[in-house]
């Protein structure tokens, strides 16, 4: 008798992989909630999607969908 496949779980929520991390999102969602939901200012972030790095003014534009990557990296002033 072979084992039973493993049961899907339909109770755990979509994710995107943002900077090596597994993040659970109310996908689909553009760019710009995304960053939003995890208090990450949109103005204070360069985006990296999927490889592709994304201007600000598409953060509105671009909509990520499970299993996605993203690269987020906080632009930080000073001197």
């Amino acid at each position: 008798m072979q084992p039973s496949p493993e049961p899907s779980h339909p109770s755990e929520s979509p994710s995107v992989i943002a900077n090596g991390r597994a993040v659970a999102a109310q996908l689909p969602c553009f760019i710009e909630e995304f960053l939003v939901a995890q208090n990450l200012p949109p103005r204070s972030v360069v985006v990296e999607h999927n490889g592709e790095a994304v201007a600000p003014s598409e953060f509105l534009r671009r909509q990520l969908k499970a299993g996605d990557r993203l690269e987020i990296v906080r632009i930080v002033a000073g001197g």
